[in-house]
């Protein structure tokens, strides 16, 4: 895999750049179908594309009111499967062991986005990268070290492991107290989540880049720093030359 050569701008500000990893360096979608296959492989049932669709609504409502704290964690993990399997009269699957093999599926089937992984190599030697990302932290660790992007960040931050999801202000307040930068106008976040990324670096006072590469309308009343909608255009935000 070649490393692009990079020149970097002297006006550049950024020293510590935080990425989100779900939907951002890596492909959640693709993760998501491939262990929700295998799941019901093992349970000899059928999935259809609509029961995909169906749970990616349902598991997006339950991290967006884990976000707002309507729901814990626990709640979430086994709730979004209850809800799903009831709406579909799935009945007698034992869920805890459902959610047990789908999130060992998350953690081994992944797939990068815009080739991810030389982005961040090529910026290795310039800037201080971290993992900022909500999960299990059983889940967040596999798929970070098989993908290899472990080997590339600083450090990862994971929410469960913290205690408080994104976009909590405790969480944000915990990753910057263990960054070596502590000028917050230097540190950028880059992620995919507007209610979670770019809301979350707002309320910690950081600089924020919204990657969306649907090119799709903000939707909210608050905006970020950068937008992009594929990850190389990271070397123009950061102002530096390929």
């Amino acid at each position: 895999m070649r490393v692009p050569i990079m020149q970097r701008n002297n006006k550049s500000t950024f020293t510590t750049l935080l990425w989100d990893v779900d939907g951002t360096l890596l492909d959640f979608d693709y993760s998501m179908r491939g262990a929700l296959r295998k799941c019901f492989y093992t349970i000899d049932k059928p999935l259809t594309e609509e029961m995909i669709q169906r749970y990616s609504q349902i598991n997006d409502d339950y991290w967006r009111r884990l976000e707002r704290g309507e729901v814990t964690k626990e709640q979430l993990l086994n709730g979004r499967f209850r809800d799903f399997f009831a709406e579909y009269g799935l009945e007698g699957i034992d869920i805890e062991a459902f959610r047990q093999e789908y999130q060992m599926g998350l953690g081994h089937i992944y797939a990068f986005r815009d080739d991810a992984l030389t982005v961040v190599k090529s910026l290795q030697e310039h800037y201080r990268q971290y993992v900022v990302t909500n999960g299990v932290t059983a889940t967040q660790k596999s798929k970070l070290s098989l993908s290899g992007l472990s080997e590339v960040m600083d450090g990862v931050f994971i929410s469960e492991t913290v205690g408080h999801a994104k976009p909590s202000k405790v969480f944000f307040d915990y990753c910057l107290e263990h960054l070596e930068e502590k000028d917050r106008d230097r540190i950028l976040i880059i992620g995919d989540s507007m209610t979670s990324d770019i809301l979350g670096g707002i309320q910690a006072g950081i600089r924020t880049c919204w990657y969306n590469p649907q090119e799709g309308p903000c939707g909210y009343n608050y905006r970020a720093d950068y937008e992009i909608s594929v990850l190389q255009q990271i070397y123009e935000v950061l102002g530096i030359y390929v």
